[in-house]
Parts: C-alpha cells; sequence; structure tokens
C-alpha cells in the first residue's frame, strides 16, 4: 500500500513540474513560492545562445583593437625602448665580466652614452649647423649654374622650371609644406623632444631591469618548457643586440669613410654634415645608403662634375665593399638571414611602421628564422 502511494505522488510531482529531459538534473520544486513553479533551464546548444556568444566575442575584440590603435604610438615608444635596451645591453654585461654590479655597469653604460651626446653636440652641432646653412645659401648659386646648361636652357624655356625650383626654395613654402608652418613646425619639435624624453627614460629603465623583465616574461611559459624558452629568449636577446651594435659599427664605416673622400676630393666645406647624414641613413637597410649616395653625388655635381663623377665611382665600390665584406664580417656572429628574406623583412616592416619598422625587420626576421629552426623544424622531421 505505502509503494502505491509513494509512486502516485512520484506521478504526480513529474506531471507537475513536466517531463524529465535526458541527462539533465532535477530541478528543485517550491510549491509555496509566491513566484510560482522554475522553468526548465535554457539549452546551451541553442544557436541563439551560440549566436550571442559570438556577437558579444566580436564585439569585445572590436572594442581591444580600437584601444590598441589608440595607444599603438606609447606601444611604438616602448617597443623602441626595449630594442634600445636590448642593444645596449651587451656593454653592460661586458662590464659585468670585468667585475662590476649590474646597477654600476649600468651608470657607467648611461654616463657613456649622456658624455657622447653632449659631446657630440657640443662639438660637432656648430659645425653642422654652419656646413648645413652653407648648402642652404648655395642652392640658389648652383639653381643659376644649371642654367647654362643647353638642355636644361631648353627645357626651363619651355617650363620655367629653374625660375618656379628657386622661388620654391626661398620663399619658404617648403617649410610651410612640410611642417604647417611656424606653428607646425614647433609642435613637431616639441612632440619630438617629448618623444625623445620618453625613451631615454623608458630605456634606462628597461636596461637597468632587463633580467627581472626576461624572468618575468619566461614565467608565462609552463614549467616543462620554461628551460628551453628561456634559452631561445637569451638567443634571441643576443642576436638583437648584436645587431644593434654591428648596424652602427656599419653606419660609422661609411660616415667615416665619407668624411675621408669629401676631405680629399675637395668638399670639406660640406663634409662633417654629409658625413653624419650619410651615417644616419646607412642604418636604414637597403635603401639608405643609396639615399646617402645619391644626396652627396648630387651635392657633388652641383659644386662641380667632375667633383660628381668621383663621387659616383667611390659609392659605388664603397657598397660593394660594404655589402660583401664590411657587413658581413660584423654581422656574421649576430644575425645571419638570407639576402631575400632581408629585402622583403625590410619591405614588409617600412610599410607598416615606417622607417622604425625596416629598423626593427631584420632582427625580427631573424629571430623568427631562429624560433623556425629550433622549433618548427625539429618538430616536422620527428613526423
Amino acid at each position: 500500500m505505502s509503494d502505491s502511494t509513494e509512486s502516485g505522488e512520484a506521478a504526480e510531482s513529474a506531471t507537475a513540474t513536466g517531463p524529465a529531459v535526458p541527462g539533465e538534473a532535477a530541478e528543485p520544486t517550491d510549491p509555496e513560492s509566491p513566484l510560482g513553479t522554475p522553468g526548465k533551464p535554457f539549452d546551451h546548444h541553442s544557436p541563439f545562445l551560440w549566436g550571442l556568444a559570438v556577437g558579444a566575442g566580436a564585439l569585445v575584440a572590436w572594442w581591444l583593437g580600437g584601444l590598441l590603435l589608440q595607444i599603438g604610438s606609447v606601444l611604438l615608444l616602448i617597443v623602441v625602448s626595449l630594442f634600445l635596451a636590448v642593444g645596449l645591453n651587451p656593454l653592460v654585461e661586458l662590464l659585468m665580466r670585468r667585475g662590476l654590479k649590474r646597477p654600476w655597469a649600468v651608470l657607467v653604460v648611461t654616463l657613456g652614452v649622456l658624455v657622447a651626446l653632449a659631446l657630440f653636440i657640443v662639438a660637432i652641432a656648430p659645425i653642422v649647423n654652419e656646413q648645413v646653412q652653407a648648402i642652404i645659401d648655395k642652392v640658389p648659386h648652383w639653381v643659376d649654374d644649371l642654367q647654362h646648361n643647353r638642355t636644361v636652357e631648353d627645357l626651363d624655356r619651355q617650363y620655367d622650371i629653374l625660375d618656379k625650383i628657386q622661388d620654391y626654395l626661398t620663399s619658404g613654402d617648403l617649410a610651410q609644406n612640410v611642417f604647417g608652418g611656424v606653428l607646425g613646425f614647433g609642435l613637431a619639435v616639441v612632440s619630438f623632444l617629448g618623444n625623445v624624453f620618453v625613451v631615454t627614460v623608458l630605456t634606462l629603465y628597461f636596461l637597468a631591469s632587463l633580467p627581472n623583465v626576461k624572468k618575468g616574461l619566461y614565467r608565462l611559459a609552463p614549467a616543462s618548457r620554461r628551460e628551453r624558452v628561456s634559452l631561445l629568449g637569451d638567443r634571441v636577446l643576443r642576436n638583437i643586440g648584436g645587431y644593434v651594435s654591428g648596424a652602427f659599427i656599419v653606419a660609422s664605416c661609411a660616415g667615416v669613410s665619407t668624411l675621408v673622400f669629401l676631405f680629399a676630393v675637395g668638399m670639406g666645406e660640406y663634409a662633417v654634415a654629409l658625413a653624419l647624414v650619410v651615417a644616419l641613413l646607412d642604418v636604414i637597410p637597403m635603401i639608405g645608403a643609396t639615399l646617402g649616395a645619391v644626396i652627396v653625388s648630387a651635392i657633388g655635381f652641383a659644386t662641380d662634375f667632375r667633383v660628381g663623377v668621383f663621387c659616383v665611382i667611390f659609392y659605388i665600390v664603397y657598397q660593394q665593399v660594404e655589402n660583401y665584406l664590411i657587413y658581413p664580417r660584423v654581422m656574421s656572429r649576430s644575425v645571419n638571414v638570407p639576402g631575400a628574406v632581408t629585402v622583403i623583412a625590410a619591405l614588409v616592416g617600412a610599410s607598416l611602421l615606417g622607417v622604425i619598422g625596416a629598423l626593427l625587420a631584420i632582427p625580427a626576421a631573424a629571430s623568427i628564422l631562429l624560433l623556425v629552426d629550433e622549433i618548427l623544424i625539429p618538430r616536422q622531421d620527428r613526423r
């Protein structure tokens, strides 16, 4: 009798709450609740819920992407600071091997860089300023000299090219178009100085705390792979540091050789300024050396035709020496990137981040190739 009574009560309970859903726990019932009996839970495999979740995820991703674009300039400064810190780190480690502790080694390197910049500003900047001003003052005279060339005279008679160039250079429209006037030029200078200050501070911070930064990043890897990640990461950082040091050496060779050559051919009036331009441009992969050669050769032709020919011959020979002798020897211990990969990486980096992207492209490509050789290829060989 009791069994039949219990089965009847269970049937009534099932009827009141609805049929049980297979695989789901029965909902607790409270017949005395003023809000009624709870219904069945939502089906988590419902297309509506899936669409809602995907749409919410897409909106969050779009929002995060907008935030990244807004702070893109800040992220770029951080990347440049890390790049410079890693480039200066070999000097710090060299001093540490000589017996100095890291804080003192960082202090010595920092003071050395600041003293070098101060000496450059005090000793070289006035000379560069005078020579740049001399070049600017000579531009109208060079344009006048071009007017005596027959081919140029014919073109100028038809299109009035030289007068337009001379008026454009002397009227101030060039600065107006490039910088947007005095206000735009002032804002550009202030922005540049602000970025230099931020990069300097961040570089010093990263240089002082680089071991802690590396340790923190390596701890994000699983414990079973942390040692290998640490070894690969240290190898990548050494490659980047070696590339920065090597690029500085190659650029210094280009600047010094240009300085000696210009004094030899009688262009000592502009030698220091042009050598500095060549050294700075030579840091840019692939096109920097060519741009420097074009600028020096153009001024050489404007000064004297024979000097221009000598400039062209010198840079053709020097670029072969740099490409096949200086650059491979300097970079052989840091980066080993095939020529085609170098060109592709420089083009991609320049299209993404301009000059800074081109500078970062080669060490980034070397790091990717290292990871491919150490991780991807051995994994593919085991299959």
